[in-house]
């Protein structure tokens, strides 16, 4: 492997001191680089035609993050695309915008299913209208080609959000994921903003038909993850099979008629707790065993 909230509806994101941040930039492969400070990982696209972003972590490292892409490309920010609605993913939108608006001589566009624009534009408080992703999409895909490689912009539904995006750079073999795969952490599958646990396995499985391992299963395409270190193949495996057992599990409980706190009292993710939990865990493994069981027990009409 390479190295590299309770979040049942709402995910609260406790912001750490932003002052303290510093934004660590690592290569990934190709045009294509990893930036990690607070909040949602950053990936950062560059090239002869400029500077693409996916997710902009919070609003006041918006200065640093843009020193540190400054550091890998002098040219012009061309497209900002958000995975999800999730304020640690487009918190910079706006402030990134306000950066780059007197280095461009084109706008900046910001991408992200329409369902993240819907979320965003009825937030209170209101979320800045010129950092909204007015540049929406509510077709599977939204393609197009930048830096000398097709981007490739798919809809995930219903997974750990209704609005989920995978971001392919198809020339340089690397997805970035957003929130969907989080490696080291229980996925925060945001019921009350139309996630769903079947979604999420979808979503999973639909990483891995565009992952393709290299030698001994590793290695290959690269997948960068809402938070947590650079993955390939095997790793989104695991962590696939760690949520369709932890889902079957709780599938059988509710076919027995267990009420949540009965299923939540038989901690039927006891086992991987070890390796998806640390002391302060965004997503104790309470909240994802409760968001498996809201999603089961009252599912949307699709998944019935």
């Amino acid at each position: 492997m390479l190295l590299g909230l309770v979040a049942v509806a709402r995910p609260a994101m406790a912001q750490p001191n932003l002052d303290e941040v510093e934004i660590h930039v690592e290569h990934v492969q190709g045009h294509v680089y990893l930036l990690v400070g607070a909040g949602g990982n950053t990936t950062v696209q560059v090239g002869e035609d400029g500077v693409l972003i996916v997710d902009t972590q919070f609003a006041p490292l918006a200065p640093k993050l843009m020193a540190a892409i400054r550091t890998l490309s002098d040219g012009p920010f061309r497209w900002i695309i958000n995975t999800h609605p999730h304020p640690d993913h487009v918190g910079g939108n706006d402030a990134l915008r306000a950066l780059v608006s007197v280095d461009n001589a084109l706008p900046l566009k910001i991408v992200a299913h329409e369902n993240t624009l819907r979320w965003l534009s009825k937030q209170d408080p209101p979320f800045p209208p010129d950092g909204r992703p007015l540049d929406s999409y509510a077709t599977p895909t939204k393609t197009w080609h930048f830096n000398g490689e097709a981007i490739v912009v798919s809809h995930q539904p219903r997974a750990h959000t209704d609005g989920d995006s995978l971001v392919v750079f198809r020339g340089s073999d690397v997805v970035s994921a957003g929130d969907i795969f989080t490696p080291g952490r229980y996925p925060a599958i945001d019921v009350d903003r139309g996630g769903s646990v079947q979604g999420e396995i979808a979503a999973l499985n639909r990483l891995l038909e565009l992952t393709v391992p290299e030698r001994t299963q590793e290695g290959g395409t690269y997948v960068v993850p809402g938070h947590g270190r650079i993955c390939d193949e095997a790793d989104v495996v695991e962590y696939r099979d760690m949520v369709v057992i932890i889902r079957d599990r709780i599938q059988d409980m509710v076919a027995r008629g267990l009420t949540l706190a009965r299923v939540q009292a038989e901690r039927p993710s006891r086992d991987y707790d070890t390796q998806y939990v640390a002391p302060g865990s965004v997503v104790p493994p309470e909240a994802f065993v409760e968001a498996i069981y809201r999603s089961l027990t009252d599912p949307p009409a699709e998944e019935r």
